[in-house]
């Protein structure tokens, strides 16, 4: 997160934007990828200078009516709309102070959930509480505690997301959505300076801006000791928590991932049962 996040992600987005996709006609040759200041300044229907302030950070408190204008031209999502109107400080309804304990009746849900890995995380994708299968679910990682370093800085990962890059650009998709609705938690920041840091595939994927919330989004894994998992991944907001995210990893009913899902509980039981005895 810089200073100047408004204007990044406005530069960000009119970078992804050729003249052609927006109707305009391309003349010369263009020293920068997608759309130029003026151009978006013309689809924004407003002046030129004052657009080329947004960017710079001169400008800071654009109107709802220019960020609208701005939205449409730049071709931007709902999630991407409204994260545009955060950064702005339009929306004031930003989330406090996020719990970092689970309450006892979210963790007997979690425990009562043994057909599917289950966890809470919090805006900065730490782990607050996972139940069994999830435990079993990460154990080629190093230390399941935070679901964004284990992605970018645990070599278990490349191989245990099948579809990394978009399990990647995900985890990087929702750091930024959390940042907008909760940017005062003390470890987002932290957790992004350290893998901007460390993670070259990372700060890549952080600067692009991409944004978006939660999502149902399947997810392609590979476990050593049970093979492939295809699961679809649902987040939901934890209401008397405001900033957690329960996350559940669910199989289709009956299906191969499902058994296997089954197999790996009954194997992690058994080797918590032997290191026990």
């Amino acid at each position: 997160m810089t200073g100047n996040d408004l204007g990044d992600f406005l530069r960000a987005h009119r970078s992804r934007l050729r003249p052609d996709e927006v109707g305009l006609p391309s003349h010369g040759r263009r020293r920068v990828a997608g759309l130029r200041r003026e151009e978006v300044a013309v689809l924004a229907g407003m002046n030129a200078d004052y657009y080329a302030r947004l960017e710079q950070g001169r400008e800071r408190s654009p109107s709802p009516q220019i960020l609208h204008a701005l939205s449409g031209a730049l071709r931007m999502d709902d999630p991407a709309r409204e994260h545009l109107f955060r950064l702005a400080g339009t929306l004031p309804e930003t989330l406090g102070p996020t719990p970092e304990t689970v309450s006892e009746p979210l963790r007997h849900l979690l425990d009562g959930h043994s057909g599917a890995p289950a966890f809470v995380l919090n805006p900065a994708k730490d782990f607050l509480a996972v139940n069994a299968l999830t435990e079993a679910l990460f154990s080629p990682f190093e230390q399941v505690d935070n679901l964004a370093r284990m992605t970018f800085l645990d070599p278990a990962a490349p191989r245990f997301f099948r579809r990394w890059d978009s399990f990647a650009e995900a985890i990087v998709a929702g750091l930024r959505h959390a940042g907008a609705l909760a940017p005062d938690h003390p470890r987002l920041p932290e957790v992004v300076q350290s893998l901007d840091d460390h993670s070259e595939s990372f700060a890549a994927l952080w600067s692009s801006h991409t944004v978006y919330g939660k999502t149902q989004s399947p997810v392609e894994l590979l476990h050593p000791d049970v093979g492939a998992l295809s699961l679809v991944s649902l987040s939901f907001d934890v209401r008397a928590a405001p900033g957690q995210l329960l996350v559940v990893y669910q199989p289709e009913p009956d299906s191969p991932s499902a058994h296997a899902l089954a197999l790996l509980g009954t194997l992690h039981a058994t080797r918590a049962r032997d290191a026990a005895s």
